[in-house]
């Protein structure tokens, strides 16, 4: 069974930075797209970023562009999600996502969410 799992979660204040990690604990994710998604409460999942199976294009939502950043690791099988001058709005759940096609058109595989809180 695919799985990812991710890291890096937890509280900050505004204006703070933290990094999500997520690998996959069996299959590897070398040719997949991977995107990291959100959700706060009481509102629908959105995608924030994704970087296809190369690594060398990547996109952002209008919300997070400058502040966040999606990179893959040398071995491109974990994908990160640095983000920075985090916000109040920024809270919500973030869930690593993987498309086999390996262009970001689809992602059938998803992670348990990690929570990301940020105070005012």
């Amino acid at each position: 069974q695919v799985q990812l799992v991710e890291s890096g979660g937890g509280s900050v204040q505004a204006g703070g930075s933290l990094r999500l990690s997520c690998a996959p604990s069996r299959r590897t994710f070398t040719t997949y797209a991977m995107a990291w998604f959100r959700q706060a409460p009481g509102k629908e999942r959105d995608i924030v970023a994704s970087i296809i199976r190369t690594g060398d294009t990547t996109h952002y939502a209008d919300s997070v562009k400058g502040r966040f950043t999606i990179s893959r690791g040398n071995t491109k099988n974990t994908v990160y999600l640095q983000m920075n001058s985090l916000k109040p709005e920024d809270t919500a759940v973030y869930y690593c996502a993987a498309d086999p096609t390996g262009w970001g058109t689809n992602y059938p595989y998803w992670g348990q969410g990690t929570q990301v809180t940020v105070s005012s």
